[in-house]
């Protein structure tokens, strides 16, 4: 009796030991699934609140840089061209340039010496004879798109940080650079064939443009772009657009495309930075050109240049050297340096890629 007696006392211990880990077993599957669920509930709870905190910042952002406008032209590519007067665009942004108008235009010298130059540069939204009356100066609308696109206010508009390189491979960036250096130059010019090629994704771009770059290649780099460039991140589509650049720390925290971002005065009301080239080049077809200049010149003799663009408001001197003209508490002395456009068609069949 007695070895029946425990034996039956071993078996029940054993079925008391497995219903208590089993509801052990059960009670921590419950408490996971109740952790995951309340974690599902909060990330759920959480997300729309992010969403909409990331649309607040853009929208005001969009008020910030979409000025007032005295005319609203549509383009055929759904672009929105807003002719802003001349002193609220985003260079007037600046503390020192707030409430200013700009210079007045460059002394004109007489008949004998001007030098001119027959203005046609042809974009989209201007083809059916539409300009921005003079006084104001034409802008492309940003769009709520386009800057979603680039997934953060801070970085639409901006290049991203990349070695420079003067060589044709590394990284995935596939170009080809033509370059001097070694002497103290005021400018420089180019003849850039228009395309428009087609890039595989969204995130990938293709451009050609007149690059002016001083400073060690390091954290000092200073550049002034100018060219064409087809970027579906930035523009939402595959049209080649002409576009400015400028950054005073190699990329990275000063500069942007286009009017983005104070920078530089745009004095043309015919040229929309951003805005799509038309007519483009074909292969075995007409081939055109758009012809490019930037110098620093004084603006006490300076021939009359009807397709003059921008007055880029540079960077003030001080001892210890270029400054950003965003950050400055007040202006100096700046450097005038100006873009001259022009477009024709040639007669060669060059590719650009």
């Amino acid at each position: 009796m007695a070895s029946s007696s425990s034996s039956s006392s071993s078996t029940t211990s054993t079925i008391t030991s497995k219903f208590i880990g089993l509801m052990l077993l059960l009670s921590l599957q419950l408490d996971l699934l109740l952790g995951s669920a309340i974690h599902l509930k909060n990330q759920t709870s959480f997300r729309p609140n992010r969403e909409i905190q990331k649309l607040r910042r853009v929208e005001a952002y969009l008020s910030k840089i979409n000025k007032p406008s005295i005319k609203t032209i549509h383009s055929p590519d759904g672009d929105v061209i807003e002719c802003v007067p001349s002193h609220l665009q985003p260079a007037f942004d600046h503390p020192q340039l707030q409430g200013q108008k700009p210079l007045d235009s460059p002394y004109r010298p007489s008949k004998g010496n001007e030098t001119t130059y027959e203005e046609s540069f042809n974009q989209l939204w201007s083809m059916s004879g539409e300009s921005c009356p003079i006084g104001s100066i034409p802008i492309r609308k940003t769009t709520k798109n386009d800057v979603l696109r680039a997934n953060s206010v801070r970085r639409f508009g901006r290049k991203l940080r990349r070695p420079i390189r003067r060589d044709s491979s590394g990284g995935g960036h596939e170009h080809a650079v033509v370059f001097v250096n070694g002497e103290q130059y005021y400018g420089a010019k180019a003849s850039i064939n228009v395309w428009a090629p087609r890039v595989t994704d969204a995130y990938e771009f293709s451009l050609s443009q007149i690059w002016l770059i001083s400073g060690s290649f390091g954290h000092d780099l200073n550049t002034i772009e100018a060219g064409w460039q087809v970027s579906p991140e930035l523009y939402g589509d595959n049209y080649p657009r002409f576009f400015t650049y400028w950054t005073t720390d190699a990329y990275q925290a000063t500069g942007c495309y286009n009017l983005l971002c104070s920078g530089f005065v745009q004095t043309n009301n015919k040229i929309a930075i951003g805005a799509a080239i038309s007519p483009r080049s074909s292969y075995n077809g007409r081939q055109f050109d758009i012809g490019l200049m930037i110098w620093k010149v004084s603006l006490h003799f300076l021939p009359f240049i009807s397709t003059l663009l921008t007055i880029f408001l540079s960077y003030s001197i001080h001892k210890e050297g270029l400054k950003n003209p965003e950050n400055l508490k007040y202006l100096t002395l700046c450097t005038y340096l100006m873009i001259l456009v022009k477009q024709h068609e040639t007669n060669t069949h060059s590719i650009i890629c």
